[in-house]
């Protein structure tokens, strides 16, 4: 096609973005690949698939970020996160001074690069820190041409961005059809089913119930006057705050209904929304369904048989520290969430839990602690979820957790239990301090071992024999520790063991993590200067760090 941006390759989209003056940083004569592919037998890129230019947008000062999605599926990892990471960073320290910076990104991705699982989800996680940050100045303005797409953790950064421009030829969900298929079953999703999700995932749906601001033709001029105009009138759809609305619209769901398409449609304009407050877990008469993350709540808090009105997510005050957890229940009305997988209606519930925090704390000199609880093991992998835009769900429960984080809150992730992809990112990675038990029936990864599988196109086997090369390719959290993120990893107690004694170390070791907080900035940068990190675990995102500051004046 004559003229398409759909068509061009990640750099030449940046530089049809930009005026005349286009000025890339750390690009590939600076040779910064991936340090975690070449063992697995991957040949890297030396841009690592992620293209950073600084310009001007019609005069304009801007920033694009482009993602290349034609190499290893626009997938993000250690580099490439990093150089998004530090790019937005810099463009929040001009903003802050006063010189102002407009990010695009185009987003041409499936989320999480799975031959570098953990490095993906910790830099998504930075990115959704950043924009977060950033939205207080600028509108961030996302671009999603089509090829790939706007799939995995990076689906939940669309739905974080201010404005969200899109083609007819893109589509945008959590999880791609072959995941949810291999997950739940061909019957909840067919992947060979080439009207279905383009009818469910594609931009005309997502138009038509507010998952995307506005779908252009694919021509560069068209797109760049639709980016353009959205800078000039500082455009911001506030996509992560309509969590009355969408409590509002799971209140008038019946799940045991099959909730199609044009079903969607005819709902979705007629739901008003009505304030939601989920009010504190009370002692219940019976015990809720069995699980780590429900043992170490009850534990924390002193609630015997903690039970909500939404029995999924439990929260309450103690001790001056607001505890938040996500956990199972077999007799849920929404199935896919009943292992304690995090869905629509728990992402909706914790941003409306932490929203309030935030709320009821904003004029005090001191700001109470938000403890996770966490123990998910994943996010919900279902069709009517990706109808309603289950991405959303997580991005506004990651927003609220950021945003707590950034106005003083200390956020401390304790981990007894799984904390697996999207859920994880919706609950664990906002924290400023991550403390986990070391036990070996602990699960933390960007997606089941099956499921990684099929999209790498490998066996199980080859997938295992992988983690002995690339710790952040593995499932325990022993591996996890080698990447620095950790503040602390707490031996000696299992995951079932909430003994009285357990638990007072624990919460010595949550005082401890909140103390450390005290005075410190409230960003995430604390995973990078660890020991750990310093010297192995981020050893390469802080050369990327290094670099993109660097060149960022030069």
């Amino acid at each position: 096609m004559k003229n398409s941006f759909v068509e061009l390759h990640a750099r030449e989209r940046a530089e049809a973005l930009l005026d005349d003056n286009a000025r890339e940083l750390v690009g590939p004569l600076d040779n910064m690949i991936s340090p975690h592919l070449e063992p697995q037998g991957i040949v890297p890129e030396s841009d690592d698939g992620v293209v950073l230019m600084r310009g001007t947008i019609n005069g304009k000062n801007a920033l694009v970020i482009s993602i290349e999605g034609k190499f290893q599926g626009g997938g993000i990892g250690e580099v490439s996160g990093a150089k998004i990471v530090a790019a937005l960073e810099k463009a929040l320290e001009d903003n802050k001074a006063g010189k102002t910076i407009y990010p695009v990104i185009v987003l041409d991705t499936g989320g999480v690069r799975l031959q570098e699982a953990n490095y993906g989800l910790l830099s998504i996680s930075e990115i959704h820190n950043a924009v977060i940050a950033l939205k207080k100045y600028v509108p961030v303005i996302g671009l999603v041409p089509g090829r790939v797409g706007s799939f995995g953790g990076m689906s939940i950064t669309a739905s974080i961005l201010s404005y969200l421009i899109a083609t007819k030829k893109a589509r945008i969900a959590l999880n791609g059809p072959e995941v949810i298929e291999q997950e739940a079953g061909v019957r909840e999703f067919d992947s060979s089913d080439k009207d279905l999700i383009w009818n469910t995932l594609g931009t005309k749906q997502r138009l038509a119930t507010g998952l995307v601001d506005e779908v252009v033709d694919d021509t560069v001029d068209d797109i760049k006057k639709s980016v353009s105009d959205a800078i000039d009138a500082k455009k911001d759809a506030h996509r992560t705050e309509h969590v009355d609305f969408y409590l509002s619209l799971l209140d008038q769901l019946d799940p045991s209904k099959k909730l199609d398409i044009e079903g969607y449609r005819k709902l979705y304009p007629e739901v008003k929304a009505e304030k939601h407050v989920i009010a504190d877990a009370v002692e219940g008469t019976e015990p809720g369904t069995k699980s780590r993350g429900r043992l170490w709540f009850e534990k924390l808090t002193g609630i015997k048989n903690a039970k909500s009105s939404v029995s999924t997510v439990l929260h309450a005050e103690k001790d001056g520290k607001e505890y938040v957890a996500i956990v199972p229940d077999a007799d849920n009305k929404f199935p896919r969430v009943r292992d304690g997988e995090v869905g629509l209606e728990e992402g909706f519930a914790v941003a409306s839990i932490v929203n309030k925090v935030v709320a009821d704390d904003a004029d005090k000199d001191v700001k109470r602690p938000v403890i996770m609880v966490v123990d998910v093991p994943s996010q919900a992998y279902g069709y009517q979820e990706e109808l309603i835009g289950i991405h959303v769900a997580l991005g506004s429960s990651a927003a609220a957790y950021a945003k707590a984080r950034q106005a003083g809150h200390p956020v401390i992730a304790f981990i007894p239990g799984d904390a697996v992809s999207g859920g994880f990112l919706a609950h664990g990675l906002q924290s400023n301090r991550l403390i986990a038990l070391d036990d070996t029936s602990i699960t933390i990864q960007a997606m089941s071992k099956a499921s990684a599988a099929r999209i790498t196109q490998r066996t199980i086997a080859e997938l295992e024999e992988a983690t002995k090369h690339v710790p952040a390719m593995a499932y325990d959290i022993d591996n996890y520790e080698k990447l620095g993120a950790l503040y602390k990893l707490v031996k000696g107690i299992g995951s079932y063991e909430a003994t009285d004694e357990n638990v007072a170390k624990i919460n010595s070791i949550i005082d401890e993590a909140i103390q450390s907080t005290v005075g410190k900035p409230t960003d995430l940068h604390f995973r990078y200067e660890t020991p750990i990190a310093v010297e192995s675990g981020r050893k390469a995102t802080n050369a990327i760090r290094k670099a993109v500051f660097e060149q960022w004046n030069a």
